[in-house]
């Protein structure tokens, strides 16, 4: 059990040899370590702090390239409404919720407004023969926190699995089973209650699949809950805190990301783009039970 990119993480496995297991869970940590230090958002040395900073990076990792490329899709595929560059916007509840006396109301609109005007993911320039990722606009920002912990979670999975582990569950934020448990049991995840995210609402049987969660009540900006860290790249305001989507796709790639999105898309789109990225279900609850279910 740790952290990953600022959220809880962990790895649970199923062997007789506990040398072997030991040696696993080094090599997935260093991996882990090896990812936080591309995508991080938190730290001023990774891949990602340097873009924002620096406007453009280049000579980047392959798995850069990759990730970002997912995100670039998910956004197109979703009409904008999931946009990795949404950093500026966040930047914006950030600084004026961690300031003194903050005006509960949130921040002025006309701040809003020219932060929502630098979120745009077509203005992302990438070049995946060169490897080197610019913004065609100053004060641009990107986050891929919706995103990158389902990335890592497949990444540190497949270095596990080199080892020869099959029976397990691998949570760098986004849970992905492996196959049964020992037993022959599927795994089970709980899907949170949005009022008290330490109590499940339901739970849902998993086998070589992960679920993604994503709710407003993640990441609180004031403490009435008003203002959340899922922003609407449209208008520039956050999502309701009592609301979360949970999705079930083959990877954790897939899955993050598109349950972000698929909170803020419209009721008449969500299994349009649940089938266009590949996801397979995804279900939303609020505090009163499992409101609705939809699949691909």
């Amino acid at each position: 059990e740790g952290t990953a990119l600022g959220a809880p993480a962990s790895i649970s496995l199923y062997n007789k040899d506990e040398a072997q297991a030991k040696a696993a869970i080094e090599a997935g940590l260093a991996e882990l370590a090896r990812l936080e230090s591309i995508f991080s958002v938190y730290r001023a040395d990774t891949t990602l702090a340097t873009l924002n900073r620096e406007g453009r990076v280049e000579n980047v990792a392959p798995e850069f390239i990759e990730m970002l490329g997912h995100a670039l899709t998910l956004a197109e595929k979703s009409g904008g409404i999931y946009d990795p560059t949404i950093q500026p916007l966040w930047q914006t509840y950030f600084r004026h919720f961690i300031s003194a006396n903050p005006d509960p109301n949130g921040p002025a609109e006309a701040e809003i407004e020219a932060a929502r005007k630098l979120v745009d993911w077509r203005q992302v320039e990438v070049n995946a023969q060169t490897r080197s990722v610019a913004f065609a606009r100053p004060g641009m920002g990107l986050t891929l926190n919706s995103g990158a912990q389902g990335y890592i979670t497949d990444r540190v999975a497949e270095v596990l699995k080199g080892y020869g582990f099959s029976q397990m569950i691998v949570d760098m934020c986004e849970p992905r089973a492996l196959d049964a448990k020992p037993d022959g049991s599927a795994w089970k995840i709980g899907i949170a209650n949005p009022a008290n995210p330490q109590q499940a609402l339901t739970e849902i049987d998993v086998v070589n699949k992960c679920v993604s969660t994503s709710g407003g009540y993640g990441t609180l900006f004031d403490e009435a809950g008003k203002f959340t860290h899922l922003i609407d790249p449209r208008t520039g305001k956050t999502a309701p805190a009592l609301l979360g989507v949970s999705v079930v796709a083959s990877t954790a790639t897939v899955a993050d990301g598109l349950s972000a999105a698929m909170l803020l898309t419209d009721a008449d789109k969500r299994q349009s783009l649940l089938r266009a990225m590949g996801g397979e279900l995804a279900l939303f609850v609020t505090p009163a039970g499992v409101v609705s279910r939809v699949e691909a």
